[in-house]
Order: structure tokens, then C-alpha cells, then sequence
């Protein structure tokens, strides 16, 4: 019996092996026959895009060779997926894995021989591209003769305040709304002029003027009104913007568990601003109708407070029925010396150097004329003239539309617009469309762009250059071509963010639709999507299906709403291809449970999740993403990562960082913790809102595996070092994080920026400290150190730091330093922007060693940072300081500056500081633009430092932000340029009032003689 047994065990591990043998043969023949198809279609696609590049450049194309190069660019991008998926199964590394993806690989090889099969149906049709052979020639024969070098001959951006022709317009229009009127109806005024004149620009230069407006409102908001806008999102930004985030959550809050309905916001809406002094700008109106719902359900009628509302249109006709004559502000077009002054500074020229080069002389007015006066299309053709040299200038003269001259109408400036599109390098053309996926006036990051245009496959890096470093000079490039607008500029003068003109943007999604490129869910209705898009935004849609094949689709983006039929999962394995999952902007809450399926998009390699996302754990199959460059999971409910994230070597931006407060479950308050415990058992019935369920779980685990820790950070598993391509890394919770883990962050020799957090508690202290601070000295890429051990911290292991980065550009401090600066902070040359907090150092600590640092733009000295009466800026210390802030300095009475003492201030700020013998010697400030006295802050003869200020020559803003009485003013100056932010004198409104000057000062510096905001961050 037993032999039997044997026997037929033997029998059937050899059938095993046989069949195994067999599928192994078989699985080598078909990667013998698909490599070589394989081959085939990669050469097919070098072909491709270098006719796709060709065609591109010829700015006059016929209709057939548009209809055959979309065809190509279709075929291509199948190629590019299947050769993708095809790298993705072949990277199986054991042999019972690939044979357990057999009938994957079986059917990856019939779409390459269908792919190879089409390919050359398409060279038989067309014989080979053959059709623009010589004229690809010579065109790529003109190309490299007439064009410079962009990166060595690129145009300087030029600052929107500094446009010829828009000071006086700004200040007319600022005099019409007179908003020194403190009482009254709200008034309202309209912007009217053609698309491509300025009205955007003025209305947002008026917006941001601290003298006028920031000064004398306390209440502010910019909406832009689309043609198809909603009225629920509209109503949630205008209640975000005035009071801030934390409003609408709480306004959100008051409606959970049920339909949120426009009137109830608009309700919510009056009421909190009946007795507040607002200033709205409505950009972009169309109808009328817009109009009366925004009048009748957003604004209080009875308000009295001498708000005011500007409203740009078109359309003269709309602004004659919804107020009078006298409120109408007719923007014209520039005159011909001021177009002439414009162009010229676009393209970085002199009138000198114009006259004295005949073919300038002769061709720049001749531009001029052509472009109508119009600021939009001046600044288009100079970004194209600035990067071409003189001798085409005279030919792009002739393709610039003929009615800009006589009638410049929106169709003209769309032509002249397309044509700065078709003289786009081709790596530029592409970065430029994927603009489009953003709504109308939004703000878009730099870093948020350039990481999404690196992942989409868009910027190549060659010979040891910095990818990123590449990308940044493809958003500088598009800067200054004008093709984009610079909104959030930062200390050093860095472009932080861009917006889109609306005729670009109309140009922008014009051309994504003819190239099947970007499509944006609500522009169309659903069932009538055409073409295999590779780009998908919803802008707030709610349609049950947009009828499309999501297998092509390589980045989703959300914003707003959640889209119903996406509602079971936003990681739905039908979205096999994507690359791109960016739900930053939505307005829904992901749960944990939709993204556990992650793991099945393999191709994925930017992943960025919206803050206070119900999310607790970031699931084990995130480790099959090989390809994953970037994630961001901030503000979530996750406490550590996962092992498998060591295995993502392609990982250059690691944000995950979860947020530090209980809303359940907080040990704090036994009672509400106990409470929320027993109602666990309800989570289970079918009632409770998903939502709600959702949180509340996310919630209890965050507790459970934080042991009730309220650090912001998470712990950082071992294997952290094999991610050598790492340049970001945030949150590190230090406590947490074992010492092995710790000691590996020293081999992220790429890392550009580091955030820690952790009090010093440690199990082993000392061991952990001795790895820690060797990480950082390894580190010798780091530009960015963010180091929080909180109030009750301690940092003075930091004063053992013997090689600290030697490039690093900003450096954050929170924890005790035992009185005394770490000495190595004096040898930081390259350092722009410090903060300190908790440190209690004295005056000589901060004056000798700060006041030395060569490059020092930005000293944030905050709760208790300070600690001594007097601080004193000494001549010839902090020779670049630009900025100042001082929050709760313990003791501090006085700052003093001395003579050609930081001779760029221009921005002081004080919060909570008591200065009992005042602010001395802003005369000795040169530039100095704006004085803050913040919540809390009382300086005593006001009225001294108030004429000091009137005496400036630089006339600086004394800006005041509670009530006289708060900061104790005396004598008041009549006719100063002191202002006083609007607020009232009720003492139970302080900590409101502080709250909301705190979020606005701390974060972004608005400069007085400038459009664009600059941030201090």
C-alpha cells in the first residue's frame, strides 16, 4: 500500500514538472516572439514622435496632415501604454509569478501584433511620412538657424504692477469705490472692457493694495463667476475666503447628516456678514442673472457698513441694468508710446538699442499697431519675440492676425494666442495643455505642476541634471513667453505659483479637445465623450457617466463635488494606466476603504490625497507601485508607514503627516472619550452617514496605535534608506521611529528637505540623538531643516552638530537650545529664511550671529523665541533681512534700529509683544514699506512713531489691526498715513479678530508697489 502511494506521488510531481516545463517553454517562445514585436513598435515610436515634433512645428498645416498626425499621436499613445504594461509583467521576478501572469502576457502580445499590425497599415496608407519629408527639412533647417537658446536668452518676467498704463487706471478706480466711506449701502462698481484689456489685472491690483483696501477691510474675498458655475461652491468659497477654513467646516458642520442646500449657505452667509465691513471682487461675469442670484441671496441688504464689491464683465450692457453710469469703469486700450514702452520692457530692449538697429525701428511699431492697445496681446508677442532673433521678427509680424489693428476682437487674440502656441518649443506644448485641467483662475503651484509634468513623462533630464531643476525652467519658460501669469512670488523673488488668462485657457481647452488630450467632466453632457482622452478633470461634476474608456486615462484630478459613479472607489482597477491620481481640491472626504485597492494601479506615480482625508493606514499593496515618484497624504489619520514603502526606489517626494487633535476618543476629556466609546456599537447600523462612520474609525485607530500622541508626524519604518532618489521627506515622528530607521535617513543623500518632529522622550535617548545628529550631517543636500520638539523639548543635542548641510537655505528650530545658539548656524552663508521658537535666547545670541549670515532674508522670531528687554539691530548686521516678525517675546520693551542698520527692511510685524518703551529709529530704515502692530501688541506715544512714519520718504503703511484702544495710540496724528483694520472695540471679539490677523500676516507679505502676492514661505 504504501508503495503505491509513493508511486503515485511520483507520478504526479512529475506530471507537475512536465507541465511546468511546458508553460515555462511556452512562456520563453511567446517573450521570444513578443520581444521582437516589441522591438518593432519601440522603433515605430521614436519615428512617430519625431514626426509628431516635425509636424508641430510647421505653423501652416493643411487639413490632411492634421487629420494624419492626430491618427499618429493616438497610435502613439497606445504604444507608450501597452510597452508600459509589457515592462510591468516582465518585471515579475519569479518564474511561478510569470507563469501565474500568463494569460496577462497572452494578451499584452495580441495587443502588441494588433498595435504592429496598425502601425503599418498607417506607413502603406501614408507611405511613411513621407508627406512633410521636404518641407521638414527645411523647416528643422530654419529652427536651428533662427532660434536662440531660450535658457541663455530667456525674457525677464515682468511685474504686473509695473505695466505701462495700469498705475492710473488703478488709482480711478480705487477713487471711485472711495472707500474711506466707512458707512452706507454696500457700493458696487463695474470693471467693463474687451477680453485681453486688463480687467482682471486692475481689479486684483486694487484687491491686493494694503493702503486701500487690506488696510480697510477686514473682510475679504475674490470669486471668479464662470459661465457654468456652482452656485453651492461659489456660496462655500465666498464663506472661506471671508472667515476662513475653519468657518466652513463649522458652517458644513451644522448641516452634516443631511442635503447641504443653497439656501441654507446663503443664509449662513448674510447672517455672518450683516454687521461686518466686507470688500467682494466678482471677476468674469456673464449674465444677469448671475448677477441678481449673487446680489439677492449672498449679500445682506440691511448691511450699512460701507462694504463694496467690484464686478468685472464684458458686457456693457449688464453693467448698465444692475447700477448706475456713475459706478461704471470703462478700462480703454493703451496708447501707442504706452504699448510701445510695454512691449519693449517685455523683451528686454531700450529705445536706444531700437533706434539704433533699423530692423527693430521698423518692425516694433508696426507690432504695436497690430496688437490694438491691447496689454494681453503685447505681452503674448513680446513672450514670442523675446526668444527668436531679430531677423524673424519681421515674419512673425505677418502671422499676427490683421483685425487686432482695426477691430480686436476675442477670435483675433485667440488667433494671435494659438500662434504663440505654435511657436512653443514641442517640450513646452504639451506642458502648456495640461493647464487646462485646472478651473478657471485657480491658483496653481509650482511644485504641485512641475512634479505632475515629471510623472506624466513630460520633462527629460540629461547629462546629470536635476530633473526638477529641468521642470522649473520649463514653468520659467512658459513665464516668460506670457503664455503664463506669475500670482505668489516669495522672499528671494521665486515664482511660487501661476494663474491662467482666460483666452488661454479658452485656447488651452480647445486644442486638448482636437488632440484628445484633456477632458473636463460638466463641459460636455454625459454620453457624448469622443476619443480616447488621456486626461480627465472633474470641475465639481456630479454626472452619473461621461461614457469613456478609463483604460487610456493617465491622470484623474478632482475638484469640488464627488462624482457619482466614482462614489464605490477612487482607485477603481478599470483606471489601469493611470499615472496621475490628484484629489487635493476635492470637497468630499476619501475613506479607507477606497484606496485599498491602490495597489492594482500599477503605472501610478503621483498620488496626492486632500487634507483631513479618513484615512488611517496606507495599505500593504502600496509597495507594488515601482514607478511611484511622489505621495502626499497630509493632515490624515495615518501614524506609520508601511515596510513596503522601502521597496518604492523611484520615490522622490514622501509627504504623510496626520493631524494633531481628537475630535474622538480624546484621553483629555474622559468624559466625551467615554461617551464616544459606548456609542461605537451604533457605528454598525445602516443609518449612520458613511461619512461619520468613516471618521470616527479613522479616528479610533489614529488613538489606538498613536497611544494618544498629538505629534503631527509618523514613524518612519526600516529600509527608509534605500530610497536614494528621496529629496522630500515629511513628517518624521522621531519618537516613534526606531533607531535603525533614524540612522539609515543619513543615506538620503538626495534629500533636499527634512521635517522632524518628536520631544526628546526617548527609550534610548542617547543612542537615538548620536544617530540623529550624524544623519544630519550627512546630509550634505539638504536645503530645507525642520526640527519641532515642541514647547517642552529640548534641542541642545544640536550644539554637538559638527558638519551641519552646508547649502542649507532654510532652517526651522522649535525646542529649547539651553539659552545659546548652535554655534554652527553662524557658518550657514547660503541660509535665507530662520525660525525660532521656544528658545529663550538673549540679544546677543540673535545680533552676533544672525546679524552676520550674508544672505538672511526672513527672521521669524516666535513664542518666546526672544528672551530679553531690549533687541537691538546694529549697524552694519542683517545687511539683507527683508523681513521681521516677533511673536510673544516673554519680556521684550524695546526694538531698536540703529544707522545703516538692515538698510532692506521693509515689512516689520509684532504679535503679543508689550513694547513699554516702543519701536525707535524706523528712520534708519530706508525701504522699510510696512509696520505691523498684530493681536495684542500695544506701543506706548503712538503718536511719535506715527509722525515718524508720515516723515518716512518712503511713506510706509503704520498698519494697526484691533481697535486704537488695544494698542493704546494717544495722540493720533490728523491726516497720517496710519491705518486702522477694521474690527470692533467688544473685547470678546479679541480672540476672533486675532485668529483671523494671525492666518493672514504670518503666512503671506503683499507688497505695496506690486500685483503679485509675495510670500514669505
Amino acid at each position: 500500500m504504501a508503495e503505491t502511494v509513493v508511486s503515485m506521488a511520483r507520478s504526479m510531481v512529475k506530471g507537475a514538472i512536465s507541465v511546468a516545463a511546458s508553460a515555462a517553454a511556452a512562456e520563453v517562445g511567446l517573450l521570444v516572439s513578443v520581444r521582437k514585436d516589441i522591438w518593432f513598435i519601440k522603433d515605430e515610436l521614436e519615428t512617430m514622435e519625431a514626426f509628431l515634433e516635425v509636424a508641430d512645428s510647421i505653423n501652416k498645416k493643411d487639413v490632411l496632415l492634421k487629420v494624419w498626425a492626430k491618427q499618429v499621436r493616438d497610435l502613439s499613445y497606445n504604444i507608450e501604454d501597452c510597452l508600459s504594461e509589457f515592462m510591468v509583467h516582465v518585471g515579475s521576478q519569479s518564474l511561478l509569478r510569470r507563469l501565474m501572469k500568463l494569460k496577462d502576457r497572452h494578451r499584452i502580445a495580441t495587443q502588441i501584433r494588433d498595435l504592429k499590425a496598425r502601425v503599418e497599415e498607417v506607413s502603406i496608407r501614408n507611405t511613411r511620412y513621407n508627406l512633410i519629408k521636404a518641407e521638414a527639412s527645411n523647416t528643422i533647417g530654419d529652427m536651428d538657424s533662427h532660434m536662440e537658446d531660450v535658457r541663455n536668452h530667456s525674457a525677464s518676467n515682468i511685474d504686473e504692477a509695473e505695466l505701462v498704463g495700469f498705475s492710473k487706471p488703478k488709482k480711478d478706480l480705487i477713487k471711485l469705490m472711495d472707500v474711506k466711506t466707512k458707512d452706507g449701502r454696500a457700493k458696487v462698481v463695474f470693471v467693463v472692457g474687451m477680453g485681453g484689456l486688463g480687467k482682471t489685472t486692475i481689479a486684483r491690483k486694487a484687491f491686493e493694495s494694503k493702503e486701500d483696501i487690506v488696510n480697510n477691510f477686514s473682510y475679504r474675498a475674490w470669486i471668479t463667476v464662470s459661465q457654468t458655475f456652482s452656485k453651492i461652491e461659489i456660496l462655500k468659497d465666498m464663506i472661506m475666503q471671508l472667515f476662513g477654513n475653519e468657518e466652513l467646516k463649522k458652517c458644513l458642520k451644522e448641516f452634516e447628516g443631511k442635503t447641504v442646500h443653497v439656501d441654507d449657505l446663503a443664509s449662513y452667509l448674510r447672517e455672518m456678514l450683516q454687521e461686518k465691513r466686507y470688500f467682494i471682487v466678482l471677476d468674469d461675469l456673464w449674465t444677469i442673472d448671475q448677477w441678481g442670484w449673487i446680489k439677492d441671496i449672498a449679500f445682506p441688504t440691511t448691511n450699512i457698513k460701507g462694504s463694496r464689491i467690484i464686478v468685472t464683465t464684458r458686457d456693457i450692457g449688464l453693467a448698465q441694468e444692475c447700477t448706475s453710469k456713475s459706478l461704471i469703469y470703462h478700462l480703454k486700450h493703451l496708447q501707442i508710446d504706452q504699448a510701445t514702452n510695454l512691449l519693449l520692457k517685455k523683451i528686454g530692449k531700450t529705445h536706444t538699442e531700437t533706434e539704433s538697429d533699423e530692423r527693430m525701428r521698423n518692425v516694433i511699431p508696426k507690432i504695436v499697431n497690430k496688437c490694438g492697445g491691447l496689454p494681453l496681446a503685447i505681452l503674448t508677442i513680446g513672450g514670442l519675440l523675446a526668444n527668436k532673433v531679430v531677423e524673424m521678427w519681421e515674419s512673425i509680424y505677418e502671422e499676427i492676425p490683421s483685425e487686432l489693428q482695426t477691430n480686436p476682437s476675442l477670435e483675433a487674440i485667440r488667433r494671435m494666442v494659438t500662434l504663440s502656441y505654435n511657436h512653443l518649443p514641442s517640450h513646452l506644448k504639451s506642458c502648456f495643455l495640461y493647464l487646462s485641467i485646472f478651473p478657471e483662475d485657480f491658483e496653481i503651484k509650482k511644485r504641485r505642476l512641475v512634479d505632475r509634468w515629471i510623472a506624466e513623462g513630460f520633462v527629460r533630464a540629461s547629462g546629470g541634471v536635476n530633473v526638477e531643476d529641468v521642470g522649473i525652467g520649463y514653468f520659467n519658460e512658459l513665464i516668460n513667453r506670457n503664455m503664463i501669469q506669475p500670482s505668489k512670488v516669495n522672499i528671494e523673488g521665486i515664482v511660487k505659483s501661476c494663474r491662467v488668462h482666460d483666452i488661454m485657457r479658452d485656447v488651452m481647452i480647445s486644442i486638448s479637445r482636437d488632440e484628445n488630450f484633456v477632458h473636463l467632466a460638466g463641459h460636455s453632457k454625459a454620453g457624448e465623450v469622443e476619443g480616447n482622452f488621456r486626461h480627465i478633470a472633474y470641475h465639481g461634476s456630479k454626472y452619473q457617466n461621461i461614457g469613456m474608456d478609463w483604460s487610456h486615462v493617465r491622470s484623474l484630478t478632482m475638484f469640488g463635488e464627488r462624482p457619482m459613479h466614482l462614489s464605490p472607489s477612487v482607485c477603481s482597477a478599470d483606471m489601469r494606466m493611470l499615472r496621475v491620481l490628484d484629489l487635493e481640491n476635492t470637497m468630499f472626504r476619501i475613506r479607507q476603504k477606497e484606496i485599498n485597492n491602490i495597489g492594482l494601479l500599477y503605472h501610478l506615480k503621483y498620488v496626492k490625497f486632500p487634507r483631513d482625508s479618513c484615512i488611517y493606514a496606507l495599505p500593504k499593496s502600496v509597495r507594488r507601485l515601482p514607478g511611484l515618484q511622489s505621495l502626499d497624504i497630509r493632515d490624515s489619520y495615518i501614524t506609520s508607514l508601511p515596510t513596503g514603502i522601502s521597496e518604492l526606489r523611484s520615490l522622490r517626494s514622501l509627504r504623510c503627516s496626520r493631524t494633531y487633535y481628537f475630535i474622538y476618543f480624546d484621553i483629555e476629556d474622559p468624559m466625551d472619550c467615554l461617551k464616544d466609546i459606548l456609542l461605537l456599537p451604533m457605528l454598525c447600523t445602516p443609518s449612520v452617514d458613511p461619512d461619520y462612520h468613516a471618521k470616527v474609525t479613522a479616528n479610533l485607530h489614529m488613538a489606538y496605535s498613536s497611544r494618544w500622541s498629538k505629534k503631527i508626524g509618523v514613524r518612519v519604518p526600516r529600509g527608509i534608506g534605500n530610497l536614494k532618489e528621496l529629496q522630500i521627506l515629511e513628517v518624521v515622528d522621531i519618537n516613534q521611529t526606531s533607531k535603525k530607521a533614524i540612522k539609515e535617513l543619513g543615506e538620503l543623500i538626495q534629500l533636499r528637505k527634512l521635517n522632524m518632529v518628536g520631544n526628546g522622550r526617548f527609550a534610548d535617548k542617547k543612542r537615538k540623538i548620536l544617530y540623529l545628529r550624524a544623519a544630519i550631517e550627512k546630509l550634505t543636500s539638504l536645503r530645507s531643516l525642520s526640527l519641532d520638539a515642541d514647547s517642552d523639548g529640548s534641542l541642545e543635542w544640536l550644539h554637538n552638530v559638527s558638519s551641519p548641510p552646508p547649502l542649507l537655505n532654510k532652517l526651522k528650530l522649535v525646542g529649547k537650545l539651553g539659552g545659546k545658539m548652535p554655534e554652527w548656524v553662524g557658518s550657514l552663508k547660503h541660509l535665507v529664511k530662520f525660525h525660532l521658537e521656544w528658545s529663550r535666547l538673549k540679544e546677543d545670541q540673535v545680533t552676533e550671529i544672525l546679524g552676520k549670515l550674508p544672505k538672511l532674508m526672513l527672521l521669524n522670531l516666535d513664542f518666546s523665541a526672544y528672551y530679553g528687554e531690549k533687541l537691538v539691530f546694529r549697524e552694519e548686521a542683517f545687511v539683507n533681512l527683508r523681513m521681521l516678525c516677533i511673536t510673544y517675546p516673554d519680556v521684550l520693551r524695546e526694538v531698536r534700529f540703529q544707522k545703516d542698520a538692515s538698510p532692506k527692511m521693509e515689512t516689520i510685524e509684532f504679535t503679543y509683544c508689550n513694547l513699554e518703551s516702543g519701536i525707535i529709529g524706523i528712520n534708519h530704515l530706508p525701504v522699510v514699506k510696512q509696520i505691523s502692530l498684530g493681536c495684542g501688541s500695544r506701543v506706548p506715544r503712538l503718536g511719535m512713531l506715527q509722525a515718524e512714519v508720515d516723515a518716512h520718504p518712503n511713506h510706509p503703511v503704520l498698519q494697526l489691526h484691533e481697535g486704537r484702544r488695544w494698542h493704546d495710540l494717544g495722540d493720533v496724528v490728523q491726516g497720517s498715513n496710519v491705518a486702522e483694520t477694521e474690527g470692533e472695540d467688544d473685547p470678546s471679539l479679541l480672540l476672533e479678530t486675532c485668529t483671523m490677523g494671525e492666518s493672514s500676516q504670518s503666512e503671506v507679505v503683499v507688497m505695496p508697489t506690486t500685483n503679485v502676492i509675495r510670500s514669505a514661505n
